[in-house]
């Protein structure tokens, strides 16, 4: 018998095993100032293409005006308790029937947390008997969710419509002897590619079999869609999404999420989800919050086309210098690069100290292995200078990567970790 920890002792994870060398810089940076375009990292100006606040309304003095009244008005406590026992108020109904409003749905109910709210919620929706069919690549809060599942659950290729239907097969087959129904989740859009999910053509497959679908529209929420009510609305297909998904982190520059179906859907859920029911109430500094930023998604159109003016412009230029941004047809952009990890570190080192960029940088185990993504998020803050400059930034970080400068720099880590 061994002790507990031996295992993680001895093996730290393919992420954890570079901790030494990337964390506070590559993991776990501290970027300071007010969340904007441009903020700072290790005392120096960097353009910020890795915050999700889409719209910009995390720092815009009428938003930040209600958060303040909210928190002297309420504290940071009320209300106390569980929805289902003492957290609930006339504001958090408001707020919940104000988002069905909007994403066109009969009722929505509010989630502390959007993975949270993610996981519990496949969790109340299936049984035992019941199978689960989800997009490959889905984020690591539907896998989890999907991990509590007792009953059989199948993966399809991502946004591959013959792979869903052949496990459509497969499920129907099995529905039929367990008696149970059949989930298929997908995202609207998917936060590394950028692609939005195939919802269109899923819904369309519920002529062919009997299923119910799920869609985590966290990125899509407040960007697509004529009004922002998300990829659905894009699609024109919300009539055909049976439980949508979104959270405030994002567009809405928050905490919090919520869910929202058919009334009878969410009555259940109200009873059923587990980190709702034993957990406290969303704050009211956050639900006065959302309902400002809300009203702002539904008055202010201007936020949504400011943003997709970056969007285009910096997908335009990087995609007319050559670089490979994939599929994307949201905001999140991503740059495809070939290079190791230890090449990937000495590039980013030298966008931030020496070209003031900061972006995110996604390695293996989330990408194959000799892939290199910068994953960026455009704003309605960010300027054409800002573009500008990062194009720019960027001609000059791939040609270093093409001419071997980061592999020479980072053969010393290279060898130091066993690479």
């Amino acid at each position: 018998m061994r002790d507990l920890f031996d295992r993680i002792l001895e093996n730290k994870g393919p992420l954890g095993k570079w901790a030494s060398q990337a964390e506070g810089y590559f993991v776990f940076p501290k970027l300071e100032g007010p969340i904007s375009n441009r903020m700072k990292f290790q005392g120096k100006e960097v353009i910020t293409w890795s915050i999700n606040d889409y719209l910009g309304l995390a720092n815009l003095p009428e938003v930040k005006k209600v958060d303040g009244e909210a928190a002297t008005e309420f504290g940071a406590a009320y209300p106390m308790g569980a929805r289902m026992m003492s957290g609930h108020t006339d504001f958090h109904e408001q707020l919940e029937k104000e988002l069905a409003e909007f994403v066109d749905k009969q009722s929505a109910y509010l989630l502390n947390f959007g993975y949270q709210g993610m996981v519990s919620a496949i969790d109340a929706l299936v049984s035992k008997d019941d199978i689960i069919v989800y997009d490959v690549d889905s984020h690591a809060c539907i896998i989890d969710g999907v991990r509590l599942h007792m009953g059989k659950r199948f993966t399809f290729k991502h946004n591959d419509i013959e792979s869903l239907e052949k496990n459509l097969e497969r499920a129907t087959k099995m529905a039929e002897h367990t008696g149970g129904g059949i989930l298929v989740i997908s995202e609207g859009v998917f936060g590394m590619r950028g692609e939005q999910g195939k919802l269109k053509e899923i819904i369309e497959l519920k002529k062919k079999y009997t299923f119910r679908l799920f869609v985590d529209d966290a990125h899509g929420f407040g960007t697509l869609g004529a009004t922002g009510a998300g990829t659905g609305q894009e699609q024109g297909v919300q009539d055909g999404i049976d439980v949508y998904f979104a959270t405030f982190a994002k567009s809405m520059a928050g905490i919090g999420a919520f869910i929202a179906a058919d009334k009878e859907i969410i009555d259940y859920l109200k009873y059923n989800l587990r980190s709702q029911m034993f957990a406290k109430s969303l704050p009211m500094i956050y639900v006065k919050g959302a309902l400002k930023r809300l009203d702002m998604l539904r008055t202010m159109p201007e936020l949504k086309a400011k943003l997709w003016e970056n969007v285009n412009a910096l997908q335009n230029g990087l995609k007319d210098r050559g670089f490979n941004i994939g599929s994307t047809n949201t905001c999140v952009t991503p740059v495809y690069l070939n290079g190791s990890i230890p090449e990937a570190m000495a590039l980013v080192k030298d966008l931030r100290e020496n070209y003031g960029i900061f972006c995110s940088i996604v390695v293996y185990p989330v990408i194959p292995k000799g892939l290199i993504l910068l994953r960026m998020i455009p704003t309605a803050t960010h300027t054409m200078q800002d573009i500008e400059e990062t194009l720019e930034a960027f001609s000059a970080i791939r040609d270093r990567l093409e001419n071997g400068t980061y592999k020479r720099l980072s053969a010393a880590v290279a060898a130091a970790m066993g690479e």
